[in-house]
């Protein structure tokens, strides 16, 4: 067994792609598909489902993947710690659910690139479910994704709260809503909507907030960052976490604002998960660390005082 086997089993099972993997390692697909094969036959086990539509991690090889990862933290830790300052680190992978707070996001990234110059880090927007499947897989190192106060936590995850706020309408401050102190339901169903797909955290709260009634006039996308758009382009208002509007770009330049929901006492976490292992990785805690401590020092006050 070597360790290039675990290395090409965990890409494949990250990319879903005996092509893709073959891309990114810099090898021949027929070389990459001979290797795993070789090393299934040394294990007696199907690592892979191979399909036309590409290629998954098989049920016997996620149990074995834990195993796998484990094995590939211990040689990353090792190479660390021989100080081989000449490898390229490998790549730290963040699932993202598009409601994480850019004035955060972008700041902690660009503290970790400074600090860790060869690692690359690739940001994957994704929902709630598809991170939390993509850290059991080893496609994500680390997730961000919100949940409603009250909500039960996964087990399996490493859960560390990062930042509580309210949800809260966006809109342009020439909006009819952008008058009104504070914005009820009734008030919302009669603009239109720009609204999360089913599967967010804030399609759950938009649809208990407005008791199943729909507005007036809704589109659906799947991201913070294009109903935050469309909202400045005067298509509509939408629903989000303050923390995802407040000291955003278009928030910071004038062209979205926010005002409180009437009545609603909601609260909504940002937390940080990693998958529950004994081992994790210098560069995927090192960025662990930096989200939590850039968290802590996000300053409530200056996000404004309704939200």
């Amino acid at each position: 067994m070597r360790i290039k086997q675990l290395e090409y089993i965990a890409a494949v099972t990250r990319l879903g792609s005996l092509r893709r993997a073959a891309d990114e390692l810099h090898v021949s697909q027929p070389a990459l598909s001979e290797t795993v094969r070789n090393l299934e036959r040394e294990l007696g086990v199907d690592l892979l489902e191979r399909k036309r539509s590409g290629a998954k991690i098989s049920d016997e090889g996620r149990e074995l993947l834990p195993h796998i990862m484990s094995v590939l933290d211990a040689v990353d830790r090792l190479r660390g710690a021989a100080g081989d300052q000449h490898r390229i680190s490998r790549m730290v992978r963040l699932g993202t659910v598009n409601t994480a707070t850019v004035p955060l996001v972008i700041p902690t990234v660009r503290e970790f690139r400074a600090a860790h110059p060869v690692t690359q880090v690739e940001l994957v927007g994704a929902q709630q479910s598809e991170i939390h499947r993509g850290l059991l897989e080893g496609a994500f190192d680390l997730g961000l994704v919100n949940y409603l106060a009250g909500d039960d936590l996964p087990p399996g995850f490493e859960t560390t709260e990062l930042l509580r706020g309210r949800p809260v309408v966006c809109v342009r401050p020439d909006s009819p809503l952008a008058a009104l102190d504070t914005v009820d339901a009734d008030s919302l169903l009669a603009e239109p909507l720009v609204v999360m797909r089913s599967g967010y955290v804030m399609h759950r709260f938009l649809h208990r907030l407005l008791g199943g009634r729909t507005p007036s006039f809704s589109y659906s996308t799947d991201g913070a960052e294009m109903g935050k758009l469309m909202v400045a382009e005067g298509l509509g208002a939408t629903v989000l976490p303050d923390f995802s509007v407040l000291g955003d770009p278009l928030e910071r330049r004038g062209v979205i604002t926010v005002r409180p929901l009437a009545g609603d006492a909601t609260e909504v976490l940002l937390v940080l998960e990693r998958r529950d292992s004994g081992s994790v990785p210098r560069a995927v805690r090192d960025l662990h660390e930096l989200f939590v401590r850039n968290a802590r020092a996000y300053d409530a006050p200056s996000r404004g005082e309704g939200a």
